[in-house]
């Protein structure tokens, strides 16, 4: 677990650790997780902090763009290993890109802020679809030799 204290020495810890239950066995995507993850912890200690509105709509472009880059990239090795599930986890992808673009624009209008719940969403479905939806591709990638 990683450590943080604020400006005014207040401890802080990340909302998101990576750990080993979360490696789907491709060291590129490995890598991925453990960034997007850090990003979701970036925008989790901007809200704790109080950052400005704009800091926190950098921070929340920063994840949506490279969620959206992640994404490609796994469909990309699907569809060259021919993954038999490829649909069903591209229809996954496009709803948590669809749910994050939305939650940046209502954070851009002022229609939300970002709160422990917002926080919470991204958590979960982080974690879930690392240990549970990218762990079912894992197997095959690994076995079509995606290291």
């Amino acid at each position: 677990m990683e450590y943080t204290f604020n400006l005014n020495g207040v401890f802080m810890s990340n909302l998101i650790d990576w750990s080993d239950r979360y490696s789907v066995g491709v060291f590129k995507f490995d890598n991925q997780h453990k960034m997007l993850i850090k990003q979701i912890n970036d925008l989790h200690m901007a809200m704790r902090i109080g950052n400005g509105k704009s800091s926190l709509i950098t921070v929340m472009d920063n994840l949506v763009k490279y969620t959206v880059e992640h994404f490609a990239d796994e469909e990309r090795e699907m569809q060259r290993t021919n993954y038999p599930d490829y649909m069903a986890h591209k229809r996954e992808h496009d709803k948590l890109v669809e749910k994050v673009q939305d939650l940046r624009e209502r954070m851009s209008s002022g229609k939300i802020v970002v709160t422990m719940e917002v926080m919470n969403f991204l958590r979960d479905w982080l974690t879930n679809h690392i240990a549970k939806v990218d762990k079912q591709y894992s197997d095959h990638l690994v076995g079509q030799g995606v290291k």
